[in-house]
């Protein structure tokens, strides 16, 4: 029985996912979020409690999750508009930026009360820990970034950009932040010792650049551009960008394997893309995991060595995290 090209091309590439999942990422579990509406944003995680803290943007919520025993602790209510979060072990508190009424509000890790929240952070966004300084950053406004003392929560500076913040990155060898910056289309650097920006990289090519990822030890950062669909990497002492390759669409988040020298790329298209690291210079795509439809925020777990995606409620499709073993 002969095979039409069309169809012998759709089992093809059907065979391709199926294998790529196995191969890279493979599905351990669901963790169901019962009457959580709406999309999801960004995550953060106590690695030693192994509880996962996400950020349910449409629900208003702040959703803990029980990674040990795949179920869902607590439901905490209050936010607005929850974007970024960031935990930090020390004081067991956990840090969430909310856009909606322009706060970090401030939750007790053990009662999940919300003890404090700090305001005058217009459109609060992404939220990162600087464990060496003890310092929250959150990126807000049309154009800043806030530093937090974490052991006073005290706002202790404001840094100016050129537009609103998306993802940032913190080096942990050196004083740089890496900022996105979309509106701008630019990516910032600042120096956190100056509390300015120092340099600028011009986008042009490549837009709406919103996640991002350091990988230190070879001097790349790797951003993601949803005009076109792109990966784009940068060389991170002179700012050139020296490679670039085709991704799934919407992505979000996007995160690097040191170990396995990969890049996992959620996307709300309704993919996981894989992509491999055979140099600092040199990347192809290596797997594209169906996932589901708006499912474009996640995290990955260097120590656990799992990958968790949160998957928003559209139909007939519940909201849930996924949680994959990291092959």
């Amino acid at each position: 029985m002969k095979l039409s090209l069309s169809l012998f091309a759709a089992m093809f590439g059907l065979s391709i996912t199926a294998n790529a999942e196995n191969a890279f990422l493979k599905l351990a579990k669901t963790i169901p979020l019962p009457n959580v509406e709406g999309r999801f944003d960004h995550f953060a995680i106590d690695e030693k409690g192994q509880r996962l803290f996400v950020a349910a943007l449409g629900n208003n919520t702040l959703e803990i999750v029980d990674l040990k025993n795949g179920r869902r602790l607590q439901s905490v209510p209050n936010m607005r508009k929850p974007t970024g979060v960031a935990y930090v072990p020390e004081s067991n508190r956990v840090y969430v930026g909310n856009g909606d009424d322009g706060s970090l509000k401030i939750v007790d890790g053990k009662s999940y009360k919300i003890l404090q929240s700090l305001g005058s952070l217009d459109d609060a966004d992404n939220v990162r820990f600087d464990s060496r300084k003890k310092q929250i950053y959150i990126g807000y406004a049309a154009g800043a970034l806030a530093a937090v003392d974490s052991e006073n929560d005290k706002l202790l500076d404001r840094i100016k950009l050129k537009g609103h913040p998306e993802s940032f990155q913190l080096e942990q060898t050196g004083n740089r932040i890496f900022v996105n910056v979309p509106d701008a289309k630019q990516i910032a650097v600042i120096d956190r010792e100056k509390k300015e920006v120092v340099q600028t990289w011009p986008l042009q090519k490549f837009t709406a650049n919103f996640p991002m990822t350091l990988d230190e030890s070879n001097h790349r950062l790797l951003v993601g551009c949803r005009s076109p669909a792109r990966l784009v990497v940068f060389d991170t002492i002179d700012g050139k960008m020296v490679s670039d390759i085709e991704i799934s669409g919407d992505t979000d988040d996007l995160f690097y394997d040191a170990k396995r020298k990969r890049i996992y790329i959620s996307c709300g298209e309704g993919f996981v893309d894989v992509v491999e690291q055979s140099s600092p210079d040199n990347y192809k795509r290596i797997g594209k995991i169906p996932s589901s439809a708006g499912a474009r925020t996640s995290f990955f777990s260097p120590a656990s060595d799992e990958f968790y995606l949160a998957v928003p409620r559209r139909g007939n499709q519940q909201a849930e995290i996924r949680v994959y073993t990291v092959n």
